[in-house]
């Protein structure tokens, strides 16, 4: 079954999230998609990991580039799964309905945005409400992920 995760953002922001939960999924080997909303968002994101760090490389592409099939992390407006992703990264507010064709689904969404915090709680219930396993962390004061649900 499709482990689902939600990410509530409130002490840092999905600039500071994304890398870091890209890097575990590079060092554990785990193909991932993060789907975005637009194209600028695409190519936004694809220069933050780029940049983020100078001790630490991302290895990742963006769709359509040419070598799909060959990147450990790929961008896209999509969700079709053409590098063989096992986990799928949906930020600002994308979504999915191949629940069961990645091993993990992680929503990151930015908890001083009213309409994104509603947003994900109805995608949340739904998912829920159909027995999928869902689960929820939200930064503590210290900025820490703790599970609330």
């Amino acid at each position: 079954m499709t482990e689902i995760l939600f990410y509530h953002m409130e002490r840092k922001t999905l600039e500071q999230v994304l890398p870091e939960l890209v890097a575990k999924c590079v060092e554990r080997d785990w193909p991932t998609l993060i789907v975005a909303g637009s194209q600028e968002r695409v190519e936004s994101l694809d220069s933050l990991l780029w940049t983020y760090s100078d001790q630490t490389f991302l290895p990742h592409g963006k769709s359509g580039d040419g070598n799909d099939t060959g990147q450990p992390v790929l961008l896209s407006t999509s969700d079709t799964r053409t590098n063989g992703s096992e986990v799928c990264i949906l930020v600002d507010g994308a979504g999915t309905d191949k629940l069961n064709e990645f091993n993990r689904i992680v929503h990151l969404l930015d908890g001083r945005r009213e309409e994104a915090v509603e947003a994900a709680r109805k995608v949340w219930k739904t998912l829920d409400r159909e027995a999928h396993d869902v689960t929820y962390w939200q930064q503590d004061g210290t900025g820490r992920w703790v599970k609330k649900a």
